[in-house]
């Protein structure tokens, strides 16, 4: 029996300050995550960001909370019974889990040890691109737990979908259908991470940002790439809807601490266009597959303000895959087409 596990990053149980706490207590203490020496990130962590950020991030979160909870978990269950029941004549068995917070990935593979017949297991990391701080860290935390619960599985990893040729079509699509005026302007707003990490994950240590065109010089560091898997999935999406270069860009959102980040960012590139006297914009957010904090908040509410406060007048947030049901379509083909 093979055993499909989708694994998004997580969500705190509540949008109460407490839970709030413990589950960015979990997330940033992770070394994928902060990859500082631990005596820094506990310093950094405990000493700093745990005083004083979860009765803000609390707040927030508060904002986007449904009946039925957290956004994402929501997304994601809904998003993982689809797929179960579009694979359900296959001998599949799929599940969901988050990198953060319940279900955890050691949860779900207990569970699944717990049945007795699980062979293999295919592990979904929800993300796009390539990442440390996303893909690297569920990979590794999946390898511990099946180390332990389920060390006889044999475990294949669903590759980044970046340039997907149905993914692109699908958001592409998407994109089209809110495009209403040739003036309007897209942002495609992508998660930051810290340049330190794009240099980590080069196995060249030779390539990543050592020039301003590295993710256009062909190499194989692109497997790793998270910038140059962001670049390359703006510009496929742009080819298909048809959108000439300057009427499109790439931005980074979500930037956390002192380090230098990946730019354009977001709400400085939105701020700039709205003073520059384009009145109208679209944001989407390839990088997330269900619809957040990052995304209903950040993006839909905060990056909004930011645009029409420096004088934009038309603001359309275009929202994530989610639960659709050509998405469960797609990500299923993809489960079923990755080889061992």
């Amino acid at each position: 029996m093979r055993a499909v596990v989708l694994v998004n990053l997580g969500s705190p149980d509540s949008p109460q300050v407490d839970d709030v706490r413990r589950y960015l207590d979990e997330f940033l203490n992770d070394p994928y995550v902060i990859d500082y020496p631990t005596w820094i990130r506990k310093l950094v962590v405990h000493g700093i960001v745990l005083r004083s950020r979860p009765p803000k991030t609390a707040a927030l979160y508060r904002e986007i909370w449904t009946k039925d909870g957290s956004p994402l978990v929501v997304f994601t269950r809904l998003l993982a019974d689809a797929v179960a029941h579009r694979l359900q004549d296959t001998s599949t068995v799929v599940v969901w889990a988050m990198r953060y917070g319940q279900p955890s990935i050691n949860h779900v593979v207990q569970q699944l040890a717990a049945r007795g017949d699980i062979t293999d297991v295919t592990l979904v990391p929800l993300y796009p691109q390539y990442a440390m701080a996303t893909t690297v860290t569920v990979v590794e935390r999946m390898r511990k737990s099946m180390r332990v619960h389920l060390p006889s599985a044999q475990l294949v990893v669903v590759r980044p979908w970046y340039n997907n040729p149905s993914v692109i079509d699908l958001l592409a699509r998407r994109l089209s259908a809110a495009i209403h005026s040739p003036d309007s302007h897209v942002i495609l707003s992508y998660h930051g991470v810290p340049e330190r990490h794009l240099r980590k994950t080069d196995p060249t240590h030779q390539h990543c940002l050592r020039t301003k065109d590295c993710c256009s010089v062909v190499s194989d560091v692109w497997a790793t790439c998270y910038r140059h898997q962001c670049i390359t999935m703006t510009e496929r999406i742009a080819e298909r809807v048809g959108l000439s270069a300057d009427r499109i860009t790439t931005t980074f959102q979500s930037r956390f601490g002192p380090d230098t980040w990946l730019q354009p960012f977001t709400d400085t590139k939105v701020a700039e266009l709205a003073k520059a006297g384009t009145s109208s914009i679209i944001v989407m957010s390839p990088a997330f597959v269900a619809d957040c904090l990052e995304t209903l908040e950040e993006l839909d509410v905060g990056t909004r303000k930011v645009f029409l406060d420096n004088g934009g007048t038309s603001f359309q947030y275009v929202p994530c895959l989610n639960a659709d049901a050509d998405w469960v379509d797609v990500l299923s083909e993809i489960i079923t087409t990755t080889k061992s």
